[in-house]
């Protein structure tokens, strides 16, 4: 990545990053959050992250991203990634409403996956901590 395009994607992120503790910062104002809460919050996070730090899941997300509506078999092709073990990510990825399923009759009978609204939001909120991780 050239140092033009590093400074604009850390110049970015750290704008996004001031605009959401401005946002946390507002909501604990306007609203006491007691020891409860958060460790309810903490809990739903922790089961997030759980799932999207398993092998093979944000690896799908960002193919998705990239490609917007993808097959099972590109999907294979691009991950390099055996048909059980894509299957039953693809099947967990969508029955926690990352992702999208898509079955076209055939014949061939085709079936096109893509990013749900929550999927898309991951991506996009999981890049800075990639970006930091590997700088």
């Amino acid at each position: 990545m050239s140092d033009e395009l590093r400074r604009l994607v850390e110049a970015r992120m750290e704008q996004t990053l001031k605009g959401i503790e401005d946002t946390l910062r507002r909501i604990l104002d306007h609203k006491e959050l007691t020891f409860e809460d958060l460790n309810e919050i903490i809990q739903s996070l922790e089961a997030s992250f759980t799932l999207l730090s398993q092998k093979w899941n944000l690896e799908i997300l960002y193919a998705l991203f990239l490609k917007n509506t993808v097959g099972f078999s590109g999907l294979k092709r691009v991950l390099g990634v055996n048909s059980r073990t894509l299957s039953d990510k693809l099947k967990i990825l969508r029955q926690h409403g990352y992702i999208g399923r898509r079955v076209e009759t055939g014949p061939p009978l085709r079936v096109e996956y893509s990013l749900m609204p929550k999927g898309r939001s991951t991506v996009l909120l999981a890049l800075p901590l990639l970006y930091y991780s590997a700088t």
